[in-house]
């Protein structure tokens, strides 16, 4: 099964990371690839340590360098680039190796948008996904493509943001 969570509204991390609880409750095995966040510490990063899930369980892969282009970014696109590229290299080499039973693939969708990495080399990844596994495409902006492929479509749209009104990021929220 493929899942799409898309939308200019927070929470689609936020929500592959309750289907992920979800999974792990029902003893499955869940990969999480980050595409674009970098070396910063979110929530996520200490849950399974603070509450002993095993990495054979469940693991985080931070493989991006953070913020493209945005605030205070200066790195060459293809700085960003190479990393996007191993993050869709370690899903391919996962996803063949049977060890997961759900895949997240966070922010993917931006990183197409942002031409990291080829809509066209995720879809032909995606061809691998058995009927028995999940991946989860996050981010803004999923192509057209990864809708039509999708067989779960969630779009999140921002109402109201307190980012707007010049209000910072809230740890335990926002990261």
């Amino acid at each position: 099964m493929i899942a799409v969570f898309t939308g200019n509204g927070k929470g689609k991390t936020t929500a592959a990371l309750g289907q992920a609880m979800r999974a792990l409750g029902r003893g499955k095995r869940v990969l999480m690839i980050q595409f674009i966040k970098g070396p910063w510490k979110s929530g996520e990063d200490s849950f399974a340590a603070r509450f002993r899930i095993p990495r054979a369980k469940f693991q985080i892969r931070k493989m991006g360098l953070g913020f493209v282009g945005i605030l205070g970014d200066r790195l060459p696109r293809s700085a960003h680039a190479a990393p996007a590229g191993k993050a869709l290299a370690c899903f391919r080499r996962e996803l063949q190796s049977g060890k997961w039973d759900m895949i997240i693939l966070d922010e993917i969708n931006v990183a197409v948008r942002l031409k990291l990495v080829k809509g066209g080399d995720v879809l032909s990844a995606l061809k691998k996904v058995s009927a028995a596994k999940i991946v989860l495409l996050t981010g803004r902006y999923a192509p057209a493509a990864f809708i039509k492929k999708a067989d779960l479509v969630t779009e999140m749209r921002e109402i109201k943001h307190p980012f707007k009104s010049g209000k910072p990021a809230k740890a335990a929220l926002d990261f």
